[in-house]
C-alpha cells in the first residue's frame, strides 16, 4: 500500500494537466514501512521527450531531486507519470523500462478529464501488480 496526501495528489494532477497533451512525470520520496510506502514529497520534472506516449525525465532535475531527498532525509520511492489518453495501468513500454522491482510506479490517467485515476504499481519484468494507493488529508 502507498499513501499520498491530498495536497501532493493535487500537485501531481495540476502539473499533469498543465503538460497536456504530453505525458507529465516526476519522482516520489518519503518513508518505507516494510512493503508499504508513505509519500512525503513529490517532484515535478520535465518530460524531455515532449511526447503523449512516453517520457524521459530531465537528468539535471533528477539529480537536484535526489540531492533534495538526501538533504531532507527522504528515501527515493519511485516515480509517477501521466497517461493523457490511456488507462491508469503500465503500458508495455512502462514495463520494459521498469528496472527496479522495489520501486513504486504511479500512473495518472487523464483519459476522462472529469474523473482522473491515479494508481500505484509494482512491476516485475513483464508483470505488474496494482499495490493500492490511499489518499489522506494533508497535515
Amino acid at each position: 500500500m502507498v499513501t499520498l496526501n491530498n495536497e501532493d495528489y493535487e500537485k501531481i494532477l495540476a502539473h499533469a494537466i498543465s503538460c497536456l497533451p504530453e505525458e507529465a512525470c516526476g519522482l516520489i520520496a518519503g518513508a518505507k514501512h516494510g512493503e508499504d510506502a508513505e509519500i512525503q514529497k513529490v517532484y515535478l520534472l520535465t518530460n524531455t521527450d515532449h511526447s503523449n506516449e512516453h517520457f524521459s525525465m530531465d537528468p539535471m532535475e533528477q539529480l537536484a531531486a535526489v540531492k533534495d531527498m538526501r538533504q531532507h532525509g527522504l528515501v527515493p520511492l519511485g516515480n509517477w507519470h501521466s497517461h493523457p489518453e490511456s488507462p491508469s495501468r503500465p503500458s508495455e513500454e512502462d514495463k520494459r523500462l521498469a528496472y527496479d522491482s522495489a520501486a513504486h510506479y504511479m500512473i495518472l490517467s487523464l483519459m476522462d478529464r472529469a474523473h482522473p485515476v491515479l494508481n500505484s504499481f509494482r512491476i516485475y519484468g513483464s508483470e505488474s501488480e496494482n499495490e493500492g494507493l490511499e489518499r489522506k488529508e494533508s497535515t
